[in-house]
């Protein structure tokens, strides 16, 4: 079991209970897109992540990221939060008759040992964590990766390459590079891409 100190908030409660087993502390829900309106769960939630942090695990789809990205600017500026990013895997969760929109598993369609590499990859349950890359926004400019005609097309596959989530900000590519890959595993990646 990976031990985690702050509580782990995701989607809904099939994520729960599929992070159950493999997580030793809290886990607290969101109610989806109910936590848009959900004032008290918010507080709550803005508290928790002032004082003993929280990790944010949500979808790999549109969806998943539209919820994370609402809890980074609604929890605020001096919140302490670790982003747990699980990859994009194609396929449909046992429970449902159809896949979803995209077509992708959820938290609760993926293997533990998916989900265990995702939260080591965030450092959630390492001791020693260190950001690898020490990338640039300017660096990611020069890769071609933003400010071009054709970067969010380059971002994507460079996404697709790594197994990382497509729907990824510039910023929250430079932070996923800066902690999963050296400097040289990124320069090659990029160069992978080809013009």
């Amino acid at each position: 079991m990976i031990k985690v100190r702050c509580p782990v908030v995701v989607e809904g409660k099939y994520d729960r209970i599929r992070l159950a087993p493999l997580i030793d502390g809290v886990i607290l829900e969101t109610g989806g897109f109910r936590v848009f309106r959900d004032r008290e769960k918010l507080a709550a939630l803005r508290r928790l992540a002032k004082t003993t942090g929280l990790v944010i695990v949500t979808d790999p789809d549109g969806a998943g990221f539209q919820i994370r990205n609402f809890l980074k600017g609604a929890l605020g500026a001096d919140a302490k939060l670790i982003h747990v990013y699980v990859p994009a895997v194609a396929g449909r969760e046992r429970r449902k008759a159809a896949p979803s929109a995209e077509g992708l598993l959820g938290v609760e369609g993926l293997s533990e040992e998916t989900l265990r590499e995702a939260f080591l990859r965030a450092g959630v349950g390492v001791d020693d964590v260190e950001q690898r890359a020490d990338l640039t926004r300017a660096e990611l400019y020069d890769a071609g990766l933003t400010g071009r005609p054709d970067s969010a097309a380059r971002r994507r596959r460079l996404l697709e390459a790594l197994h990382l989530p497509p729907h990824c900000s510039t910023g929250t590519l430079l932070e996923l590079c800066n902690l999963l890959l050296t400097r040289e595993e990124f320069f090659a990646a990029v160069s992978r891409l080809g013009e």
